[in-house]
């Protein structure tokens, strides 16, 4: 199975995704913001990202960027809220896979994991 890097700077979000992805018997890595998960990133090189794009220290945007630059073959999906349409257009034009709205589905959070492994 796939080693996945859940990036959310709210807890109960990345439990409730990192349940979903290891009830699927994934391997999961956790960071709580956009700075953590270029560290983290940099350290375990996932199969795939799960990045949420409002957060402080570092935006998902910022840290989609500097993880293109470490791994321009990294799979990474966008995790938002409705109606940040114009923020998830930048996510996809700076290389980001997917994207999957907030409160998520656990079928959609599979569906988009299994769009970046493909």
């Amino acid at each position: 199975m796939a080693k996945v890097m859940v990036v959310d700077d709210a807890a109960f979000m990345r439990l409730r995704a990192c349940k979903v992805l290891q009830d699927n018997g994934h391997e999961v890595v956790q960071a709580e913001n956009g700075a953590d998960a270029v560290r983290q990133y940099s350290e375990h090189r996932p199969d795939a990202v799960l990045l949420d794009i409002t957060m402080p220290e570092m935006d998902g945007i910022a840290a989609l960027k500097e993880i293109k630059k470490l791994d321009p073959g990294a799979r990474v999906a966008m995790v938002t809220a409705m109606g940040q349409q114009a923020i998830v257009m930048e996510a996809l034009r700076a290389g980001a896979k997917d994207f999957v709205l907030k409160p998520f589905q656990p079928d959609r959070v599979l569906g988009a994991l299994q769009k970046l492994l493909a």
